[in-house]
């Protein structure tokens, strides 16, 4: 995953050989990946949308932790925007969370679910995500302000019990051409692996047995859904 200053965007396509913003390439960071609110590129949308939401941006800073296309495929379960004031201190974070059905829906983490640089809040579901977790589900967010590592723990709850876990982990590594060229041979195609690994597993479930929840049920659970991506 790639996490970007999106002030600097323009600058790392410039200077990297392997990373793109709106072109293809080995690595390419498209606006049409993310949400659009009708305003020119990917860090204007979120500005927009936190402006809506009754967030003060000005001078903000925005750090996108996100998949990027890897040779024109994208796919990304969850993108999360974090939001800094001039002074460098954390604001808010916004998860964007995505479907196999091209659709995407930002959740709004601010400051006042910030205790010792971990964001944390529980919010409804309301989006078609897992066809085997129902509509009415709750995330349960615990997201860590990214610095030498990454922690993310995003975990379902239904009537106050946890019946999923998600936990996402790294470490900080230096954007350069050769690292960017040593992880496309490491980890080929990663996003079409992503969206086929998920269907894979879909499968195995569906053939275990499981309880199975189709998107047209309870249309009235399905709320925000911002935008669909488009090819």
């Amino acid at each position: 995953m790639f996490y970007i200053d999106l002030d600097e965007a323009v600058e790392l396509h410039n200077k990297h050989r392997f990373f793109s913003v709106n072109k293809w390439n080995l690595f390419s960071l498209r606006d049409r990946d993310h949400m659009i609110f009708d305003a020119p590129g990917i860090k204007s949308n979120i500005i927009k949308y936190l402006n809506a939401n009754g967030i003060s941006t000005g001078d903000m800073k925005v750090h996108l932790l996100t998949n990027t296309a890897v040779l024109g495929y994208n796919f990304n379960p969850v993108s999360f925007y974090f939001c800094f004031d001039k002074q460098g201190k954390p604001v808010c974070v916004v998860p964007e969370v995505g479907n196999t059905f091209g659709e995407l829906k930002p959740y709004l983490v601010g400051n006042e679910n910030l205790q010792e640089n971990t964001f944390s809040k529980r919010v409804k579901k309301e989006f078609y995500v897992s066809p085997f977790i129902a509509h009415d589900t709750f995330f349960d967010f615990n997201i860590n302000v990214p610095g030498k590592k990454l922690s993310i723990h995003i975990d379902d709850y239904k009537d106050d019990e946890k019946i999923f876990m998600s936990h996402l982990s790294g470490v900080r590594m230096p954007l350069s051409d050769a690292l960017l060229l040593k992880y496309a041979l490491r980890y080929p195609l990663v996003t079409l692996k992503i969206i086929a690994l998920i269907h894979y597993q879909a499968l195995k479930l569906f053939i275990s047995g499981l309880p199975f929840f189709r998107k047209i049920e309870f249309p009235e659970l399905q709320i925000g859904v911002m935008q669909k991506w488009k090819s």
